[in-house]
């Protein structure tokens, strides 16, 4: 095994009625919170008035920023910063999913940057020093109540870029704030889920057991509970399951004792969101699947890892292990399809005329794949996302 060390100093409140403690947790930051949340459906649901009342009954005065977008943009995040100064706010409150959490990192960071939150986003992020941050999450995805990570895209170049900032300090994640999520949200959130656990699984180390049976264990989990959550979209076990897998799947837990990998998919599809400005979960489950054709006949070194995946993961078996590797790839192929992702880039209207730049620009801004778990060139690049077409 590898060395590791774990630091995710998150305060998590999980199940029903865990919002119970917001009032407590946003009042010992101060008394001025910013609220940021998306495009309203939290008003639809209810939700945003239960949160107005609990601040009013802690005497939390309170400004707005609404309409944070799916791929966040550096414009919000420049708005937001904007009024943590003018408002005095001593504490973000973000209300939504990934992409609203996201945006409050950029934000509470930003705040203390001595610049554009461009350049802090195209160094990395910021870890210096950031406002508390106190998230109620809707959408089990993106695993950001559980991270530090935050993804923030500027419409002007086309990019989006991951960058490290600072964990949430509070997570409040009820699953009951899921149950009124789109059928195509919850499909595309959970292919979120089962890549974050793919990009960690596949690494050249074996030996981390307990890493191991949690990244099969958390994609076992979402290929039994996003069914029942589609087929009942108020079912709490599917949804509590699928919350909690989120959480930690994208909290590192499943990497520990492992080589570090560069999230080879990630890097791809944020460059697809980043020109097209599609859902990254969507992006995902197309780039995948062929992701891993490519690599397991690029490197057949790396067939017992695919073997591994499709018998511990997907409950195949046979003698032929070159067989059964594809036969587990198409088993998660498949599985997209059974809950209506799209499999190709074709079906979202996107041909190959930016190819190449997209992997140029992921050259340029990541520095490339060539020293992944299978080194891929500008031109491997290409080929994948061909592959998708």
């Amino acid at each position: 095994m590898e060395n590791f060390t774990h630091c995710i100093p998150t305060e998590y409140h999980f199940g029903k009625g865990a919002i119970d403690c917001l009032g407590d947790c946003l009042a010992r930051y101060g008394s001025r919170v910013l609220l940021v949340y998306g495009g309203g459906s939290i008003k639809r649901t209810g939700l945003y008035d239960t949160i107005i009342g609990i601040c009013n009954d802690k005497a939390l005065t309170v400004t707005e920023l609404s309409g944070v977008e799916p791929n966040p943009q550096i414009a919000t995040v420049r708005k937001g910063i904007a009024l943590c100064h003018s408002e005095s706010i001593d504490v973000i409150l973000s209300v939504g999913g990934g992409s609203t959490i996201d945006c409050c990192k950029a934000i509470a960071a930003g705040y203390y940057y001595k610049g554009d939150p461009w350049d802090m986003a195209l160094a990395g992020g910021c870890q210096d020093r950031s406002l508390p941050l106190v998230d109620v999450m809707t959408l089990a995805a993106t695993g950001s109540e559980f991270d530090a990570d935050a993804v923030i895209s500027n419409s002007m170049t086309s990019q989006k870029l991951d960058g490290t900032y600072r964990c949430p300090d509070v997570s409040i994640c009820d699953p009951t704030y899921t149950f009124s999520v789109p059928a195509s949200q919850t499909a595309a959130g959970s292919a979120d889920i089962m890549s974050h656990i793919c990009e960690q699984y596949f690494s050249r180390v074996f030996d981390s057991d307990l890493s191991e049976a949690i990244g099969e264990g958390i994609l076992r989990s979402v290929i039994k509970n996003l069914p029942k959550a589609l087929s009942d979209p108020s079912d709490y076990s599917a949804r509590a399951n699928l919350m909690w897998d989120s959480s930690i799947a994208c909290s590192g837990i499943p990497a520990y004792g492992k080589i570090p990998t560069l999230w080879p998919c990630h890097a791809m599809e944020h460059e697809l969101s980043g020109f097209y400005n599609i859902t990254h979960g969507v992006g995902l489950a197309i780039l995948t699947p062929r992701w891993m054709r490519f690599v397991l006949k690029k490197d057949t070194s790396v067939t017992p890892r695919f073997v591994k995946f499709a018998r511990n993961v997907w409950g195949l078996d046979g003698d032929d292990d070159e067989a059964l590797a594809r036969e587990g790839i198409e088993a998660l192929e498949d599985f997209f399809s059974s809950v209506n992702l799209p499999s190709t880039l074709t079906e979202l209207g996107i041909g190959d005329e930016h190819f190449l730049d997209m992997a140029n620009d992921l050259k340029e801004v990541t520095g490339g794949l060539e020293n992944d778990y299978v080194p891929l060139t500008i031109d491997d690049i290409v080929a994948i996302y061909t592959a998708c077409l």
